[in-house]
Parts: C-alpha cells; sequence; structure tokens
C-alpha cells in the first residue's frame, strides 16, 4: 500500500503543478485545434473526397491520438526538467517506492490528456463530429487514446532519463512521433500510401488505435474488433519493454 499512496501522492503533485502553470494546458490545446482546423477546413475538400463519411469524423480519432501522444512528449520533457531542477534529487531520498516517482508522472500526465482530450472532443463537435456508435463507446474509444498514450509516456520517460536535458528531450520526442504521426492513417487512409510506405502505416501502432477509435465512434471499418485487440497488444508490450527500463535507468541516476 506504501507504493500506491507514493504514486497518489506523487501525481497530486504533478497534477497540481500542471494546473498551477495554464500556460502549458494553453499550449497543449492550441496545436491540436489548429491542426484539426487546418485539416478539416485547408485539407477537408481535398482529402476528404467528398465521401460517404464526413472529413471531420475521420479526422477527429487522428487528431485525439496524435494530441494524446504529443503529451507523452511532455512525460520526459518533465523528467529532465525535474532532474536539472533537484527535484528527483529531492524525490530520492525520501523513503518512497522508486517507481512511485515515475508511475506518479505518467499518470499525471494522463491527466493533463484527459483534459485535452475533453476539450478536443468539444471542438470536433462544433465543427461536425458525431458518433454514430453511442456514447458508450465513445467513451471507451477516449480512454482507449488515454491508455495507448500512457503506454508510450514510458517510451518518453526512458528517453528524458537517458538524456536528462528537457530541449534534446522535446527534439528527440518529435522525431520518433513525427514519423508514426504522419505514415499513419491519421489523415488520409493508408491504401492512398505509396506502396512501400504501407507495409509500414498498416502494421505501426498510431494506425491501430486511429482505426479501433474509428471503429467505435464511426463504424464501417474492416476488421474494426481486431484494431482494438491490435492497440492493447502494442500498449501491452511497450509496458512491458519500457516500464522496467525507466525504473532501471531511474535507479542509475547519480
Amino acid at each position: 500500500m506504501s507504493g500506491i499512496s507514493n504514486t497518489a501522492q506523487i501525481v497530486k503533485r504533478n497534477v497540481k503543478r500542471n494546473f498551477r502553470i495554464p500556460q502549458l494546458l494553453v499550449f497543449s490545446s492550441i496545436q491540436p485545434v489548429i491542426f484539426l482546423l487546418l485539416f478539416n477546413f485547408v485539407f477537408g475538400g481535398a482529402v476528404g473526397g467528398g465521401g460517404e463519411v464526413k472529413y471531420i469524423n475521420f479526422l477527429l480519432p487522428g487528431i485525439l491520438a496524435q494530441t494524446a501522444l504529443f503529451g507523452a512528449i511532455q512525460t520526459g520533457v518533465g523528467l529532465a526538467e525535474d532532474l536539472n531542477k533537484g527535484v528527483i534529487d529531492r524525490l530520492r531520498s525520501l523513503p518512497i517506492a522508486r517507481y512511485a516517482v515515475l508511475a506518479g508522472r505518467t499518470l499525471a500526465d494522463s491527466v493533463r490528456n484527459i483534459f485535452v482530450i475533453i476539450l478536443m472532443s468539444c471542438v470536433g463537435f462544433l465543427l461536425g463530429f458525431r458518433f454514430h456508435q453511442g456514447f458508450i463507446n465513445f467513451a471507451f474509444a477516449a480512454l482507449l487514446v488515454v491508455v495507448f498514450a500512457y503506454a508510450f509516456s514510458w517510451v518518453s520517460a526512458v528517453i528524458g532519463l537517458l538524456l536528462k536535458d528537457s530541449e534534446t528531450v522535446q527534439v528527440a520526442g518529435f522525431l520518433w512521433v513525427f514519423p508514426l504521426v504522419f505514415a499513419s492513417s491519421v489523415f488520409v487512409p493508408v491504401q492512398t500510401m505509396p506502396s512501400w510506405l504501407q507495409v509500414f502505416a498498416r502494421n505501426q501502432p498510431v494506425t491501430q488505435v486511429v482505426n479501433a477509435v474509428r471503429h467505435l465512434t464511426e463504424g464501417g471499418v474492416a476488421d474494426g474488433s481486431q484494431y482494438i485487440w491490435r492497440t492493447l497488444l502494442w500498449v501491452a508490450g511497450l509496458m512491458v519493454v519500457f516500464a522496467p527500463i525507466a525504473v532501471w535507468r531511474y535507479r542509475k541516476i547519480q
């Protein structure tokens, strides 16, 4: 129980910090709103192609996944900042479970992701997005995105603990997130991509979660339920690999 209570305290500390820095929440929200408006109004006519599915219904699930992934980058950035400011040193001197610091950070960042996803969903509704599979399915889709981003926050935690510089972590984060986002089904169907790129795009994790969310909100996705299971397998795999590495690296910090 001590480890759980330690984690809860770290979550509380980081959530309070997030809401005490309103610019963090503002800028975490502005970028995805810009992407949503840009692709819907500027590129929507060309990319949407006038199909039966409104482009906003196709686009929003992808933007939610993209937003959550960008939020995961902040886990590594925050850990690097805490290392440089001596916060980690102070926490390591306390009689708390080693994993609590990392679990608390990743969970607190998930709370921020929930806030941003709710905001983005509201903006999407204003732009004409509608879920056609019921509210329960939509809520499960949002939860799936949060869990997916939580797994990636452990990847970001490893990067933050290795590089230890917030600016470098930010750059490194975009280096691995951008290919995953843009070489996926976030903005366009995978079948419109070059054949050599389709192999990667079809099998990478972002495509799995985006198609799973589209299946849950819009329906009509071939093998839609399979995307849900594939997403959960990616989540489990990332957690099994990167959570222990992050805890091990945290223990090695001098």
